[in-house]
């Protein structure tokens, strides 16, 4: 498949290599099920592309829909034909479909209305994100910051022709993909922004990855226009490279030409944001309880703590009471990202909120309840829930994959692979890409030569990726937070062996890795007759400890006689459940009564690892 997510085409001879399939099985991979009607945004989710994909898509054949608006079957048809996908209908109509109010939480479409679109700027340290941003909204944000370099996560709205935007000014693409790895949908667009006099560098490529992976529409902006060296046509050919085709190419990305510095090109920049926007056709309803997102979360020891939040649905008052993860409060003041004090905060805006009891966490969803007894509940709730670590729950290991793909869980299996160098980075690429199976297809988020880093399994969390790395260790940051956040690592030496695994998993056939480890041994040291022609070994355990029920072994000079579980477990005559080293007990093992002095016993378990 390409790097996109898109399926490609598979030939007969490598489908009759693959495992035989069940007819239903067979028959569900080749035809897509889709109802008599559907909104478009629903159609892009079946389909697993971006809303934007499908409405361009639409429009090639003359069709002007906005994501909300409900399509018939033979409508989808022509998108799902043109990705290559067969659909069927399904066999009784069922009514429109789709998160036509899922984006609003309502059903009554008369109360939704348009709201800011939310942006987010990423690129390459140095290639002026906070620069374009302060040229944006006419501040000087940057100057503020330690050595000119973004500290901070904030929120800001600005006005285009009398349409807001609110921009979210991260320190780069990690915090970005932080915030969505604790489930937080934030972002509508994505400002790539790179250096007319540099050119694609490796952040760059990070951001391209995040955004990709987050699914939402790249909008690029070519900074630095003033200088001397200023290339755009060398931007535009390594974007191409990353298949980011601009419209100039023929392509369906839009890019602007820039300067931070003189302000040129800033007006079309924002024009060009409205226009993506308006065919997202996004929309909320004020009129209800404010639901939304933590952006960031601070203490001060004057004022309590605060949090910067977006509303992205309803209407958020002064007096309100909310609830953000595990912390939960009043709504004491609030005020906009100009320090003025506001009462009321609609969708789409941003705004520093006092009155949370604790501090949220970044990428926390909130929400306004009825009183301040449901929004003690939901925070008491949630700190259980998160007692661990909030990430934990997305973990996923490549052997889990086939029983995901046996259950229809998995399309596809999210990779982010790292290794030695950069020859090796497209020798594995290049030898992932090729596998195909009809049930899950290979999606390489982001690829990479050097260690695995923070930045690695924040989008690996966020996107329920598996890691890979051949030839290169993780940083001891990065192997913390894999292990905090439920990420696995897959380390490889041999890409055949890398490459079998990854085909096993698609193919629902990966073996899980097992290791032997020995709980304890104990030595016999004499042996007793007991009832009913049972014989008891009177033992001293060595090391470990021995457990009653345990798997266990007997070897005698070396050799293991007999495999059995112990069924007694004595200490004199009481019956223990387990011995530690340098107790003696008494032990007698199932249908197994050839005991000689001298035999050790092993307790053994098998546990899963990791290659």
């Amino acid at each position: 498949m390409t790097s996109n997510g898109r399926p490609t085409a598979v030939d007969d001879a490598g489908k009759a290599a693959r495992p035989r399939k069940t007819a239903a099985r067979r028959a569900q991979s080749r035809a897509l099920v889709l109802p008599e009607t559907m909104t478009v945004q629903y159609l892009a989710e079946v389909l697993n592309q971006n809303p934007i994909d499908v409405i361009k898509q639409l429009m090639r054949n003359g069709i002007m829909a906005s994501m909300n608006q409900v399509v018939d079957y033979q409508v989808a048809t022509l998108v799902s034909t043109a990705l290559g996908v067969r659909t069927s209908m399904a066999e009784a109509p069922t009514a429109a479909k789709g998160p036509a109010a899922k984006v609003a939480g309502t059903e009554d479409e008369s109360e939704l209305v348009t709201r800011p679109p939310v942006v987010t700027i990423l690129g390459h340290v140095d290639h002026g994100k906070t620069s374009l941003l302060d040229s944006i909204k006419n501040s000087k944000v940057a100057e503020g910051e330690v050595g000119g370099i973004t500290q901070h996560i904030g929120a800001y709205q600005v006005e285009s022709n009398g349409h807001p935007i609110t921009f979210i000014d991260t320190p780069g693409h990690a915090a970005f993909t932080a915030i969505r790895a604790r489930g937080a949908r934030v972002t509508d667009i994505a400002v790539l922004v790179v250096a007319a006099d540099d050119g694609i560098m490796p952040q760059t490529l990070e951001a391209i990855n995040h955004a990709k992976a987050a699914k939402v529409p790249i909008v690029v902006a070519i900074n630095k226009m003033d200088l001397p060296g200023a290339d755009p046509e060398k931007v535009k050919r390594q974007l191409s490279e990353q298949e980011l085709l601009v419209e100039d190419w023929g392509g369906d990305v839009i890019s602007v030409d820039v300067s931070a510095k003189t302000g040129d090109g800033i007006d079309n920049l924002l024009e060009n944001l409205l226009l993506v926007a308006e065919i997202a056709e996004l929309k909320a309803n004020p009129n209800k309880p404010a639901e939304g997102t933590v952006i960031e979360a601070k203490l001060d020891r004057k004022r309590g703590p605060s949090a910067t939040v977006l509303v992205q649905d309803g209407t958020l008052k002064v007096g309100d009471f909310i609830v953000a993860g595990a912390a939960f409060g009043r709504v004491k003041a609030m005020t906009n990202d100009q320090g003025k004090t506001v009462h009321g905060v609609t969708p789409g805006s941003p705004a520093e909120v006092l009155g949370f009891g604790s501090l949220p966490e970044a990428g926390d969803q909130f929400k306004v309840t009825a009183d301040e007894k449901e929004a003690r509940s939901l925070a008491g709730n949630s700190a259980k829930a998160h007692g661990t670590q909030p990430g934990q729950t997305r973990a996923l290991r490549l052997e889990d994959v086939v029983n995901q793909v046996d259950t229809d869980d998995v399309k596809e299996l999210n990779l982010v692979v790292k290794a030695d160098v950069q020859g090796s980075v497209e020798a594995v690429r290049g030898a992932l890409e090729r596998l195909v199976d009809e049930d899950a297809k290979v999606r390489i988020l982001h690829t990479g030569s050097g260690a695995v880093t923070e930045s690695d399994i924040l989008l690996a969390s966020a996107s329920e990726a598996i890691v890979i790395s051949f030839s290169i260790g993780a940083e001891p940051s990065a192997e913390r937070l894999a292990d905090r956040m439920g990420v696995e690592i897959r380390h490889y030496d041999i890409i055949y062996q890398l490459i079998d695994d990854v085909e096993k998993a698609l193919h629902g056939m990966l073996d899980p890795v097992y290791t032997e480890v020995i709980v304890g041994r104990a030595e016999v040291r004499e042996i007793f007759e007991g009832r009913r022609g049972t014989q008891i070994a009177g033992c001293r355990v060595s090391e470990g400890r021995m457990v009653r029920n345990a798997d266990v072994r007997v070897v005698r000079d070396g050799t293991v006689v007999e495999d059995s579980t112990i069924t007694s477990l004595r200490h004199f005559r009481e019956e223990v459940n387990e011995m530690n080293a340098g107790t003696e007990c008494g032990i007698v093992l199932q249908g197994f009564n050839d005991f000689q002095e001298g035999d050790i016993l092993e307790i053994h378990r098998q546990e899963r690892g990791r290659r």
